[in-house]
Order: structure tokens, then C-alpha cells, then sequence
């Protein structure tokens, strides 16, 4: 029998539920693997191919992908945990890979950021965008930029609260299908 602690499943988790972000360490590319691939599955199933989405999800959310991503010291991947230790989300900032023009000493590009469906609410979202703003500007950062999904309203609303605006588009592949992204930027 599967217990659920006084909520159903799927129901929202309570605003007073805190998560602990922190810095990734080599140990938890499994979890940030675990982590990429049901978000990315869960925000694109309605509307992406399943063979595509889950070809992206082989290989851009597989734990060599975020091996290699914790060796590069100009990322910076921060995963969130619940008080039990459980992994509910991730972010990660890198330099700027976007096709705007960009410099890698002003600008830092917000490459993922998840929350389980879950986790989001109550604040959580907000508080992980103001912890990459904090790190974005200890490296010296003036801005950030991100690429969004244009039918995603739920991401494009929050980066708009967030002081994002559009300033580009570009292609981003999803196993070998083309899908149509919007850039955004946010002055730091």
C-alpha cells in the first residue's frame, strides 16, 4: 500500500514545504538525470512526438550529459531537495549559447529550469530564478538569457514576472524534430 502523507497524488505540496537548493556535486547525475528527463517529459508530452521526445530524452538527460556538465567549471547546475532528501528540481546557468549577439564575460544563459509539478507554487519557482540571479551576478553578469517555448504561457508568464522580454528566436531540436524556441533577456 502507497502511502501518501494527507494529500492525494498529483495534488499540489503546501506552500510551507520548504526545498534546499544547492550546488550539484558529481553524485547527483542520476538524480539530475531522473530529474531532466520527467520534466522534460512531463512539460512536452501533449504536444511533442513521443519517438522524438524520448530520443531527446536518451541523450540530453542522460547522466553523461550532466557528468560532463559538472566537470565544466563555467556551469553551474543547483538541485532542489525536499527535507527528506528526495530531488523535486534543477537549474542550470552556463555561458551563452544562443544565436544573439552575446558576450561571455556580460551575459549567462539560464539553460534548464525545472521544478516538478508538484513543487511548483508557492513561491518555489520565484525563489529558485532570485538564487541564479545571485549567482549570475557573483560571476560578474549583467545579463541573463534563456530560450523559451513559445506555447509554453505558464513558463513565458513567470520570465515575464521576472523582468524577462523576447529578443530572438531559435530552433531547438527535440530528437530530429525542429521545434521553434523564443530567447528572452533579463538585465541583472
Amino acid at each position: 500500500m502507497i502511502r501518501h502523507w494527507g494529500r492525494k497524488p498529483g495534488e499540489r505540496v503546501d506552500t510551507v514545504t520548504p526545498i534546499h537548493w544547492r550546488e550539484a556535486v558529481p553524485g547527483d547525475t542520476s538524480a539530475l538525470s531522473l530529474l531532466g528527463g520527467a520534466t522534460f517529459l512531463t512539460s512536452f508530452a501533449h504536444d511533442h512526438p513521443g519517438p522524438a521526445l524520448l530520443a531527446h530524452i536518451r541523450t540530453a538527460h542522460a547522466e553523461s550529459y550532466y557528468r560532463a556538465a559538472l566537470d565544466e567549471p563555467t556551469q553551474l547546475l543547483l538541485i532542489g531537495e525536499t527535507p527528506l532528501g528526495a530531488p523535486v528540481g534543477y537549474a542550470m546557468l552556463t555561458p551563452p549559447d544562443l544565436p544573439v549577439p552575446t558576450t561571455e564575460r556580460d551575459d549567462v544563459e539560464i539553460k534548464r529550469i525545472y521544478l516538478l509539478g508538484p513543487w511548483q507554487g508557492g513561491g518555489r519557482g520565484d525563489q529558485l530564478m532570485d538564487l541564479l540571479a545571485d549567482h549570475a551576478r557573483q560571476r560578474g553578469a549583467e545579463r541573463m538569457l534563456l530560450a523559451v517555448y513559445p506555447q509554453n504561457d505558464r513558463a513565458r508568464r513567470f520570465y515575464a514576472r521576472h523582468g524577462f522580454h523576447e529578443i530572438g528566436e531559435t530552433t531547438f531540436m527535440v530528437g530530429d524534430m525542429p521545434f521553434r524556441d523564443l530567447i528572452y533577456a533579463r538585465t541583472l
